[in-house]
């Protein structure tokens, strides 16, 4: 796949950059990796219709107690296997998850959002770079630099297979906490991975972190890259 040159969007949050990139309203999409369902709902709120993937069990089973969302289903699934027939989907949404993908199955998962998806359908990677002020925060006891790479390779490879036209964007989300210790349990609270509490609670860290404070607030920024990949 060639170099192409990716246009810079400005600081955006991760739907606002969804929003410049396509319109879901009245469209049928996917949210690989939904976590607990807010880019999910964010995306129902703009008229789609949402099915929400989340592999992790922990997360399946938190997500399935919360109260009904109008538009919003959320269902327990990994990417490599999507839960619709053939070419039914508008859009396939993968926010900070293809790097979470095993690294064999990434193909698999390009693969699979491309068979679900309608002619003229869209899927759309929102993937964080390697290399920002947020990344290093985390790399001490979190480094997916390899994860991250395996991504990149994994759309490098398939993406001029599989899609007939691609467009990269880049921009940059804000991180914000109120102090430390909210950074910690977002950190040592997520089911998805296996981050402890003492390997965050370091003196290297929270150094690194106080490096953040701004107005009374604790912000860092995270480059990203968004992929817009295109079936026609």
């Amino acid at each position: 796949m060639a170099p192409i040159k990716a246009q810079d969007l400005g600081a955006l949050t991760d739907i606002e950059a969804v929003d410049q990139l396509v319109n879901v309203r009245k469209m049928e999409i996917v949210d690989v990796g939904c976590g607990d369902g807010t880019l999910a709902r964010a995306l129902a709120e703009r008229g789609a219709n949402v099915l929400g993937l989340e592999p992790d069990p922990v997360q399946a089973a938190k997500n399935r107690a919360q109260p009904p969302c109008p538009g919003v289903t959320l269902v327990e699934a990994g990417a490599q296997s999507i839960p619709l027939e053939n070419g039914t989907a508008d859009g396939v949404i993968f926010s900070r998850s293809l790097h979470h993908v095993p690294t064999k199955l990434m193909g698999r998962a390009l693969c699979e959002a491309r068979r679900v998806l309608k002619p003229k359908g869209f899927v759309v990677v929102l993937e964080p770079e390697i290399d920002s002020p947020y990344s290093r925060l985390m790399r001490p006891f979190h480094d997916e630099s390899k994860e991250r790479a395996a991504a990149k390779r994994a759309l490098k490879r398939l993406v001029p297979k599989v899609f007939r036209r691609r467009r990269e964007y880049t921009y940059t989300a804000s991180e914000v906490y109120s102090d430390f210790e909210s950074f910690v349990a977002r950190m040592a609270g997520a089911t998805f991975n296996t981050i402890r509490r003492d390997r965050v609670e370091t003196p290297k860290v929270r150094r690194a972190f106080e490096a953040g404070r701004t107005n009374g607030a604790y912000e860092f920024e995270h480059r990203m890259r968004a992929h817009l990949l295109l079936t026609d």
